[in-house]
């Protein structure tokens, strides 16, 4: 039987997905090859990958100006691209720091030029999104992290800011819609919402290629992979195919608009539940609650351990929380069905009755 994966990541795909990349391991649309085999170079592998870029603008309504990378390496590769391409060393990049993530791509960024965190809420472990910070308008750019894993907050607003924004967006792009016209990169590992893990997305905005001046690598300049449509190298083939597969499933199912309605159905009924049952208590505050990862304590902390063993018959995996935030994390991205959070809410109902019993 198959378990309900709330998994943080690699995390659940769509059951066809699953079943269509299989088959294409085997052998890829009736030509006596698998997908794991064909060059790169082929029409077979090129109408993947035009078909995943055109899915790719279609879905979040890309502007004309914009590049769409398929790159390698994670969100963590990015923490480094993203200013050796863009920061040069007398320039600054602003910085709000909301997790793990945020904090890594600031530290990293600073190989390459200034940096400034201009908003925290490191004070009270990342349970909240600061609001109403200030930006220094002399700054390059401002780097955001739209969704925090770890800590379950998420930025719900495309806002306009005076400079420039990055965002990372591994972990909630195609959750709901976009307005990529308000940011100059967005950059998203692919193992959360869009495919398995080998790939990260890349949409830049055209006037950004080659700005950084420093003498780059090729295997690390936007503008080389912009200009090769992401062919510079042998890309990760298997993982653009699953990719197009998911924007397929994505697609059908009526978009983003359907997605979001989907993923706040999703978050809702769980966090009904911690709010209602007393053995449990939320960690974010709750405005700033993520729909992709939804955490929460004991109220009783010898209860974690019994908690964690009670789902066991009700086949949950993957709700153990991360160290510095303890208890229980439950992702819910868009591929996990309303039916397993229904199973999740089920035991903790249970548990609760085992408990007064």
């Amino acid at each position: 039987m198959k378990k309900h994966n709330f998994g943080a990541g690699p995390s659940i795909l769509p059951q066809e997905v699953f079943e269509q990349s299989a088959q294409a391991c085997l052998e890829y649309n009736g030509i006596g090859l698998s997908i794991l085999e064909i060059s790169h170079r082929s029409k077979e592998f090129t109408d993947v990958l035009d078909e995943s870029i055109s899915l790719i603008k279609e879905l979040l309504n890309v502007p004309d100006d914009y590049s769409i990378l398929f790159l390698q390496g994670g969100a963590n590769m990015q923490f480094n691209m993203v200013p050796y391409n863009i920061l040069n060393e007398d320039e600054t990049a602003n910085f709000v720091e909301t997790g793990v993530w945020a904090t890594r791509a600031e530290a990293e960024s600073r190989l390459y030029g200034k940096t400034k965190i201009i908003a925290s809420s490191k004070e009270s472990n990342f349970n909240y999104i600061p609001k109403n910070f200030e930006v220094d308008e002399d700054a390059l750019y401002l780097h955001l992290t739209s969704n925090n894993t770890i800590y379950g907050t998420e930025f719900f607003e495309d806002k306009q800011y005076p400079i420039p924004v990055i965002c990372d967006m591994s972990s909630d792009i195609f959750s709901r819609p976009v307005d990529v016209s308000k940011y100059h990169i967005i950059y998203a590992g692919a193992q959360k919402n869009l495919g398995c893990a080998g790939i990260t997305l890349v949409i830049i905005k055209n006037e950004w290629l080659g700005r950084a001046k420093r003498p780059k690598s090729k295997m690390w300049d936007y503008e080389i992979f912009a200009k090769n449509n992401s062919l510079y190298n042998t890309p990760p083939v298997f993982a653009i195919y699953t990719c197009l597969l998911t924007l397929r499933w994505l697609k059908k199912l009526g978009g983003l608009a359907e997605m979001e309605k989907r993923n706040i159905a999703k978050s809702t009924l769980l966090y009904n539940e911690i709010d209602r049952n007393l053995l449990f208590k939320g960690h974010a505050v709750e405005e700033d609650r993520s729909r992709m990862n939804i955490n929460f304590i004991t109220t009783n902390p010898e209860d974690e351990v019994a908690f964690l063993e009670f789902v066991k018959p009700y086949n949950i995996h993957g709700i153990k929380g991360y160290r510095t935030v303890g208890g229980f994390r439950a992702s819910c991205y868009n591929a996990l069905p309303i039916e397993s959070v229904q199973v999740l809410v089920e035991a903790m109902q249970a548990f609760e009755k085992s408990k007064n019993a």
